[in-house]
């Protein structure tokens, strides 16, 4: 049975922090892969400040470039409707695309959005569509966290690298260097679009 974790975001940019917390769960959790999955319209950000699919995906891809076990999956992009999409949506979605398939789905998630599960549409179905792994974020406790969706999850420490994309949109714009923060390619293709100024 093929083991596919799945991690979401706005990945706005995605950097570093994304590609250490993912390789640290597939290695650890002995997954076959990890999907990245760019969000749409994401239910609980500001969608005003999110930038166009287009350039999320393209750094996305070239983050990942020459990491086999890494893959994209446009799921999320591709829904219809203009309403924001829900993680269960897509892990249904997946299923029905994989059904001819044996796969095992792992929804990864942090502990800053488990903090908020009871927010997200159908929480509890998530834990019916896939295991949940439930990651350490910088400045959160285990004993924090702790709610009904905790005890359902599997807890996977990774090492704790305090690097967002807000402090990285943020440093660009104050023409700072985001130089170890992101991949190489992903902040040539940032410069190269002028983009988060």
């Amino acid at each position: 049975m093929k083991r596919i974790g799945i991690f979401g975001g706005t990945f706005d940019p995605v950097h570093n922090g994304h590609l250490i917390m993912a390789e640290n769960v597939k290695d650890q959790m002995h997954l076959d892969e990890v999907m990245f999955i760019p969000s749409r319209i994401p239910p609980l950000k500001d969608i005003d400040n999110v930038s166009d699919a287009a350039h999320r995906v393209n750094m996305l891809k070239l983050a990942i470039a020459g990491n086999d076990a890494f893959t994209y999956s446009d799921v999320e992009l591709n829904m219809p409707g203009t309403e924001p999409n829900y993680t269960v949506k897509t892990l249904l979605k997946l299923r029905d695309e994989y059904s001819r398939y044996e796969v095992k789905f792992y929804l990864i998630i942090g502990m800053d959005q488990l903090i908020n599960l009871h927010k997200w549409k159908d929480p509890g179905k998530l834990f019916l569509l896939s295991e949940v792994i439930i990651i350490n974020r910088p400045g959160y406790l285990i004993q924090q966290v702790e709610n009904e969706y905790s005890r359902q999850g599997i807890f996977v420490p990774v090492p704790n690298i305090d690097i967002s994309a807000t402090d990285i949109r943020f440093r660009i714009n104050e023409k700072r260097s985001i130089k170890y923060l992101v991949p190489q390619a992903v902040e040539n293709y940032i410069y190269e679009n002028n983009l988060y100024k």
